[in-house]
């Protein structure tokens, strides 16, 4: 047995992909179904209907699902249970984030808990939406900070965690300010000449709230460029590259000093929640003192 077969299988359970799961398991697709494969040898029966498009689970791999679920989680906690007696120390709070939330806001507040919990010690794992996901669904982190949106659904099952809304963060179309003004790039002009666009990739969960804030409306956007990070596009958009949707917490202290200037009102600005999930029986005595302080 080996535990990547658990983390491969929970993986599927969730996507019904192979393909998706493959990528968020980070290897090739035909690595990921002999892995599956020898799962159900172990096993004696098989997990998946694979006559079925998309993939559907067998009656055993319904009822192995949560088995899985639940040993991955069991042996992540031991694991660091374990680690922290060895180490004679508080163990690490393990959070999963995504890279422009860590920037621009878990550090600061990793600090303030600092001063309030001085023995505290946390890992942050900054990655992508679905993979700071599946850290959480797979037990491999204690807390998942992420944006949610109104009209966007999460890519897990939130009814399986705990969640605590912490804050708002207004996304906002902004631009570098003498570009923006010698390029009259204004959204709300309805005569405006075409802006450079600088956004990202649609199936992303930032792009498709870009997206929802457009809705019908036709401004005069052309892409010029797409990337998965904030702090990337950012930079673009300090070089004068073109608009972008920001969080307002990434922009904050460019927009006081003037560097960047909003390039549109209230109606093309999109209130992103910052949200936090976790597994409460999960927690050690810190993790609660932590999730009660967020």
């Amino acid at each position: 047995m080996d535990l990547n077969w658990l983390q491969d299988f929970a993986c599927l359970g969730r996507t019904l992909n192979f393909t998706r799961a493959a990528e968020e398991r980070n290897i090739t697709q035909p690595a990921f179904s002999r892995r599956i494969k020898s799962l159900e040898i172990w096993l004696g029966v098989p997990l998946i209907k694979r006559s079925t498009y998309p993939v559907q689970l067998s009656d055993a791999g319904h009822q192995f699902l949560p088995v899985a679920r639940a040993t991955i989680a069991n042996l992540t906690d031991i694991r660091q249970s374990i680690r922290a007696e060895e180490r004679g120390s508080t163990a690490f709070q393990r959070f999963a984030v995504l890279h422009t939330i860590s920037v621009n806001y878990l550090t600061r507040r990793i600090a303030d808990l600092e001063q309030t919990f001085p023995d505290l010690r946390v890992r942050v794992y900054s990655d992508n939406l679905s993979t700071c996901c599946q850290l959480l669904l797979e037990a491999n982190c204690d807390f998942l900070l992420y944006y949610s949106y109104k009209d966007v659904a999460p890519t897990f099952d939130g009814n399986l965690f705990a969640r605590k809304d912490i804050g708002t963060d207004p996304f906002i179309p902004v631009a570098e300010t003498a570009a923006a003004t010698a390029g009259q790039w204004y959204l709300d002009d309805t005569d405006a000449r075409e802006i450079p666009y600088l956004g990202y990739d649609p199936s992303s969960f930032l792009g498709t709230v870009v997206d929802q804030t457009i809705g019908t409306r036709k401004p005069p956007l052309k892409l010029r460029y797409m990337d998965a990070l904030t702090e990337a596009i950012k930079r673009r958009v300090l070089s004068g590259s073109g608009i972008a949707w920001l969080p307002e917490s990434a922009v904050s202290d460019e927009i006081a000093d003037g560097t960047l200037i909003q390039v549109g009102g209230t109606a093309w600005q999109a209130p992103l929640t910052l949200s936090v999930f976790c597994s409460l029986d999960r927690l050690d005595v810190t993790g609660r003192k932590v999730w009660d302080a967020l």
